[in-house]
């Protein structure tokens, strides 16, 4: 115990019982009790580890099994709501899957009208901005159109005003081709007829006539 406690830089400490029941113990440089007093600790510590082990396996093993059994009740009620296995069930438990399945029709009903709703709301809310995005477009056309024809209107005027014919029409006074004779009774008549005749002939000949009129 001695050579085992040097090699091994160890405290040993060494119980014997011989045949007669008389005892020899050895301890290395530490006290009997405080050797077994570390012993017993790490013991105690060693047991509380397995013991922790052996629990949180136990634990794991009947969460294992209490899982199991959940997943084979749901996969038993989903056979019954496709209708199948149906055999070993009761009057009371065929009924009572009989309002489950009616509970889920309704939640699904509403669970999709309430998407149909929303789907249609969107569908106007589109709707309303491609009207008003319409709207806008063809006020700007509208706009675009009144500034087209107010630009050609003002283009044809311009061209007409910068035509031959709108500057000589300016360039010339007005003519006034042919004159009013006076003819009535009496010799006092006739001289103011001629009188009259004379002055339009004189401002026929004061008129001057365009080359293009002669």
């Amino acid at each position: 115990a001695h050579e085992i406690s040097v090699l091994c830089d160890a405290e040993v400490a060494l119980i014997v019982f011989s045949t007669k029941g008389k005892l020899f113990e050895y301890s290395t440089d530490a006290s009997m009790d405080s050797i077994l007093e570390r012993y017993e600790r790490n013991n105690c510590v060693e047991e509380e580890a397995a013991a922790s082990h052996f629990q949180s396996q136990a634990s794991w093993s009947f969460e294992h099994t209490k899982l199991k059994a959940k997943i084979e009740v749901l996969q038993k009620t989903q056979r019954h709501f496709m209708g199948q296995d149906l055999e070993s069930l009761s009057l009371k438990e065929l009924q009572q899957l009989e309002q489950q399945l009616d509970t889920s029709l309704k939640h699904i009903r509403s669970r999709k009208n309430q998407l149909l709703y929303g789907s249609i709301a969107d569908l106007q809310k589109k709707e309303r901005a491609l009207q008003e995005q319409n709207n806008v477009l063809g006020k700007k056309i509208k706009e675009k159109e009144d500034e087209i024809e107010i630009a050609q209107h003002q283009q044809q005027q311009t061209q007409y005003q910068e035509s031959p014919t709108f500057v000589l029409a300016q360039a010339l006074p007005c003519l006034t081709i042919g004159g009013t004779y006076l003819t009535g009774s009496g010799s006092g008549s006739g001289v103011r007829g001629e009188e009259e005749g004379v002055q339009v002939l004189t401002q026929r000949s004061n008129t001057i006539m365009p080359y293009w009129m002669l």
